[in-house]
């Protein structure tokens, strides 16, 4: 086991405990270093005798052959069903307390304590969200302002100037999270940009394994090795190039007839509640839609020469981000470019945020609480048949049993590479882009989102702590591909915007360059050079975080300086010692 000391890792020994660098809750290991020496010695129980082992259980024999692990025969004989981690009661009690159903403070949430006992990835989603929804505060309340008073010739004036700070405030948001990020690594004593995915997956990935294969084959020769290496690198460029095609054509071809054909209808319909219906069940069908389209996904990354684990989920999320992208904005777009109807518009937002919110709320709470009760039904059921008893409440034997039937923490696209942070990460973009891209038209739609994310937060929280099992801990030290993506929405949301102000000033649909719409594509321009310049005035790692790095990257140079010369000097030292006895 390697562990943190001056900002290096170096193996773990209990005689030098003092050295090595503290949690934030005083313990000497995080949860996730933790769960990988559980798994370490559950798992690495193997039979090494001579011969094979009888094992007996419940009345039934089976050989135990050597070199076999113990945990993977107790698995393949239904012995032993599933390991994961339970919860601590007394740890979940108080965060139930201190987060779940602590409202009063709505934004603030005690960050190291999910640290320390969720891990890192799941740490950062709620320091995310946390910061997101505080910072939503400011538009809700100026689009709250705009809604409310009526500013009539000025409103042309008061939406330019309404768009602008929204992109700004944007642009200051993603760059400010960047610092916090890293001030949150430096505060968890975690040093470096990236590790590998610890804890979550055995085995070697692809990188290390091709890298000792192509060492064998090779040898020495440097020529043949370099070749096979940019070969294998461009053909995994191919592949994924390939597959993004696929996805793209699929998206075009399948989905936006589908879409069109929804959007069209919706215009065509003259009741709002046959409208509202029409936009809920358009909400569940694609559901299905995605639900094929990230099976599809999967399959296609299988073929995808991806580094690492984490990897691989980055190109999950890009694949199926654009499926949604497609099925949440077209619609959207559809009214805002070929109707340019803003009254319709606002309809559509306004449904969109509303039955979404709500039915993805519904989904997230309900579903997991109607297994857990249906799993609790049918193994009460059983026991009851078992012991031939119609009356009596039926006791479960243990509170791993109890936990066992709980649902697990799992994405519901590609559950092979991620967890249920993708579903929560998902709705969160989503939301982002819808508010953003359509400011303009519906600015109210900033305290639509603050209040669903107040309610997300302590959502989220009771869900981890209650109604699912205790979340196998991965390691992240940033919101990865997610970054991204809002950056991308940032972007899109400038040009969509500054389309709006110019229909907004166009409304006979002459397109002249007159002195307002001029005005707003310069404002589109200056603004894009804003976002994609505001990173080199506000740096990405505060000074103190950066301080603390030089350190302890000195420190620990200076530490294998000394290591190095105390094993040269002790190998001299022990050749003369030989040289002088002979």
């Amino acid at each position: 086991m390697l562990h943190l000391v001056s900002g290096m890792d170096l193996e773990f020994e209990w005689e030098e405990v003092d050295a090595f660098e503290r949690q934030p809750d005083g313990s000497l290991f995080s949860w996730c270093e933790r769960f990988r020496c559980y798994r370490h010695l559950i798992y690495g129980i193997i039979n090494k005798s001579q011969s094979s082992v009888t094992l007996r259980f419940d009345g039934k024999e089976f050989q135990w052959e050597v070199g076999e692990f113990l945990l993977q025969k107790l698995e393949s004989e239904r012995i032993v069903k599933e390991v994961f981690p339970l919860h601590d009661e007394i740890k979940r009690k108080e965060l139930l307390q201190t987060w779940a159903l602590h409202w009063w403070d709505f934004t603030n949430q005690p960050i190291d304590e999910i640290y320390s006992y969720f891990g890192t990835k799941i740490a950062i989603y709620f320091a995310f969200l946390g910061m997101y929804t505080r910072w939503l505060l400011f538009p809700a309340a100026f689009g709250l302002i705009l809604h409310m008073f009526d500013f009539g010739s000025l409103q042309l004036l008061v939406l330019p100037i309404f768009f602008i700070s929204i992109i700004l405030w944007a642009i200051m948001f993603s760059q400010f999270w960047k610092r916090k990020n890293n001030a949150l690594l430096a505060r968890w004593k975690i040093r470096y940009p990236f590790r590998a995915d610890l804890g979550y997956r055995q085995g070697m990935e692809w990188s290390s394994s091709q890298s000792l294969e192509i060492a064998k084959k090779w040898g020495t020769d440097k020529a043949k090795e370099k070749e096979m290496f940019q070969r294998i690198e461009w053909f995994g460029r191919l592949m994924r190039f390939r597959n993004d095609a696929i996805i793209i054509f699929s998206i075009i071809c399948l989905q936006l007839p589908f879409e069109l054909a929804y959007a069209h209808i919706y215009e065509v319909i003259g009741s709002d509640i046959m409208k509202f219906g029409l936009t809920t069940i358009y909400l569940f069908a694609i559901q299905f839609l995605t639900q094929i389209g990230g099976k599809i996904s999967v399959k296609l990354i299988k073929y995808e020469n991806n580094e690492n684990t984490e990897k691989k989920a980055d190109s999950l999320v890009y694949k199926v981000f654009g499926l949604y992208f497609m099925q949440s904005y077209i619609g959207v777009f559809y009214h805002a470019l070929l109707h340019r109807n803003f009254s319709t518009l606002r309809k559509v937002l306004i449904q969109r945020l509303l039955v979404s919110q709500v039915l993805e709320n519904l989904l997230e709470n309900t579903l997991p609480y109607l297994k857990y009760s249906y799993k609790k039904y049918r193994v009460r059921s059983k026991k009851k048949s078992e012991k031939g008893s119609s009356t009596g409440k039926i006791q479960f034997a243990s509170r791993v049993e109890k936990e066992y039937l709980k649902p697990s923490y799992s994405a519901s696209i590609g559950m092979e590479l991620e967890d249920g942070l993708f579903d929560d990460f998902l709705e969160v973009a989503l939301q982002f882009g819808m508010i953003m891209m359509f400011a303009c038209a519906f600015p109210l739609a900033f305290a639509f989102a603050t209040l669903n994310n107040i309610t997300e937060i302590r959502a989220d929280a009771l869900k981890l702590l209650a109604m699912l099992r205790r979340p196998t801990p991965r390691f992240s030290t940033t919101i990865g591909a997610w970054l991204n993506i809002f950056q991308f929405l940032v972007v899109m949301s400038i040009c969509t915007n500054c389309a709006l102000l110019v229909w907004l000033y166009d409304e006979e649909g002459k397109w002249k360059i007159e002195p307002g719409l001029a005005a707003i594509l310069v404002m589109e321009h200056v603004l894009l050079l804003i976002k994609f310049g505001f990173s080199r005035f506000v740096p990405e790692e505060p000074a103190w975080v950066k301080a603390d790095r030089v350190k302890d990257a000195t420190t620990a140079e200076n530490m294998c300086s000394k290591q190095l010369l105390r094993s040269i000097s002790g190998e001299r030292a022990t050749f003369g010692e030989l040289k002088k006895s002979q």
